[in-house]
């Protein structure tokens, strides 16, 4: 399992973003990770981690600035930090974790959370809880580990529809760190958020099998938050555009995910569309004006709009609507 990586000199700076540089090195399209490798300017001589877009992968379009060899090298750990983010692995480093200060909350008392298997069912979602509550966005893994590749998120916390954001386990970039997604809930209920959602960055791992995919990191989400004494809200993943069977319709992912939740999981699903019998505990909520409420939101699912996909984005707005309805 080798390494790809190349050398080469930054060329451009396309846009900076906090958590987030995009560049290009040698003229190719490369992300960089400030937080992890250090500040990056024009011409900085860099290494960079080569191989998704050699090997082409969906969501390997641009290389990973891996080290800074002009002003990354000899960079101090940060102040405090003493839990080890990707540990043992040739990148590892350091960062505060919340649990190491920070009072958790025996238990979420009811505390709605949204528990998506894409991050493209992210925003609509959140606008489904919508305005005027205080939400924090926890990343699984599952897909992207740094959480400052989301546009997503940027827009919704622009939009205040986010309050805080949460890196957990193996992701990082989040606002607060935490060592895994129960411990994140509990430090969420802790600090006076009113509602979670959760998903997996960017990008999912897929292997076509029912259980080889990222999305199964909703399963345990969601038996985190039954465990806890929350309420779990599943978004269903559904489609009629996507040309692969398994995801036609209800999509084997969410009825992998609902098998392996343990304890009751709502299951949200937009009224106007026939579920699947099989789907026969899902709760049928209205979806009407979703369309509004998620203008200007960055609404993207395998490169497919609103238009092309109306009731992925309606199915994913209809979970963050029964979760505000379970408010307490």
């Amino acid at each position: 399992m080798p390494l790809s990586l190349r050398r080469g000199r930054v060329t451009t700076i396309r846009e900076r973003h906090e958590g987030l540089v995009r560049l290009e090195v040698d003229g190719a399209p490369c992300v960089a990770y400030p937080e992890a490798t250090g500040p990056v300017a024009l011409d900085d001589e860099v290494l960079v981690n080569v191989q998704a877009r050699d090997l082409e992968l969906g969501s390997g379009g641009f290389d990973v600035l891996y080290a800074n060899l002009t002003r990354g090298l000899g960079l101090p750990p940060e102040e405090g930090a003493h839990v080890i983010k990707l540990p043992y692995a040739p990148g590892q480093f350091a960062a505060v974790h919340a649990e190491e200060g920070a009072e958790l909350a025996a238990g979420l008392e009811g505390m709605p959370v949204v528990c998506c298997t894409l991050h493209s069912q992210l925003a609509a979602a959140s606008a489904g809880l919508g305005d005027g509550l205080r939400v924090a966005y926890v990343q699984l893994e599952g897909g992207a580990l740094p959480l400052g590749l989301s546009d997503s998120v940027r827009a919704l916390r622009e939009r205040g529809l986010l309050a805080t954001t949460v890196s957990q386990g193996a992701c990082f970039g989040g606002e607060v760190e935490c060592v895994n997604a129960a411990s994140a809930l509990a430090w969420a209920a802790g600090t006076g958020h009113e509602a979670v959602v959760c998903a997996v960055g960017p990008g999912i791992v897929g292997t076509g099998s029912r259980l080889g995919h990222g999305g199964v990191a909703a399963a345990a989400a969601a038996s985190f938050a039954h465990a806890l004494g929350g309420s779990p809200v599943l978004a269903v993943r559904v489609s009629s555009a996507d040309e692969r069977e398994r995801h036609r319709g209800v999509s084997h992912h969410t009825r992998a995910v609902i098998e392996l939740c343990r304890g009751e999981v709502k299951i949200a699903w937009p009224r106007g569309l026939e579920p699947p019998e099989w789907l026969h505990q899902a709760e049928e909520v209205d979806t009407h004006g979703w369309e509004k409420a998620c203008a200007g939101l960055p609404l993207s699912h395998m490169s497919r709009g609103p238009d092309e996909e109306p009731w992925f984005f309606a199915a994913a707005f209809a979970a963050g609507r029964l979760a505000r309805g379970l408010l307490r």
